[in-house]
């Protein structure tokens, strides 16, 4: 059996306003995990963190908070922050803005965030709100890594073929995206190792 790199996951904190953010700790960093609704995203979170923290196959949309969720590395302790799904056209202008607000405050000047993990749908690549995402993103001074979510709805053979095609029309990732089924478990370890190799590269750079 391999051995887990990421161990001891626990919920932290939910967040449904500014004002209840959790304050930062210089000695953990914080790894962003952001997607449109229906992305898959929780799936993947459990499948990473090893254990059902986080509810599934809820209404798209339905959560409005950040979730912060600690665990333990080879590389250190650090945050995963479950960011509110984007894009479901269902919820009002009100509740969108209050989505925006909350994010904001959260990326904004905040140091211990490092690196934003964006999923995106395998089967439909960067949409309009993802590409506007990453924008956002990139103006905030913030890394993003690009993971490829639902890959077993894909043929395997077509997988590389299509992460490359993804690639050529442009996207910002701080590294050759992963691509994951955390139906399948595909491609999870790949991510986890990713994670504690970029852990180990910001705590090298701070010493």
């Amino acid at each position: 059996m391999t051995e887990r790199l990421i161990t001891n996951a626990r919920l932290e904190a939910t967040c449904f306003n500014p004002g209840q953010l959790i304050p930062e700790d210089k000695d953990i960093p914080e790894i962003a995990v952001a997607g449109r609704s229906n992305v898959g995203k929780s799936s993947l979170i459990n499948a990473l963190l090893g254990a059902k923290l986080t509810k599934t196959g809820q209404t798209p949309g339905k959560t409005r908070s950040i979730n912060f969720y600690r665990a333990e590395t080879p590389a250190g302790t650090f945050r995963l922050s479950d960011l509110p799904g984007y894009g479901y056209a269902k919820r009002s202008k009100d509740e969108r803005n209050d989505w925006q607000r909350l994010i904001a405050a959260y990326m904004k000047g905040r140091e211990s965030l490092r690196l934003v993990c964006h999923l995106v749908d395998f089967r439909h690549g960067l949409l309009k709100n993802d590409r506007e995402l990453q924008e956002w993103i990139r103006a905030n001074g913030k890394s993003i890594f690009v993971i490829f979510t639902k890959a077993d709805k894909i043929a395997r053979g077509k997988w590389r073929s299509t992460r490359d095609t993804y690639i050529r029309d442009g996207l910002y990732s701080y590294d050759v995206p992963v691509i994951t089924s955390a139906e399948k478990k595909e491609g999870v370890k790949e991510l986890g190792e990713f994670l504690v190799k970029f852990l180990n590269n910001i705590r090298g750079e701070s010493q």
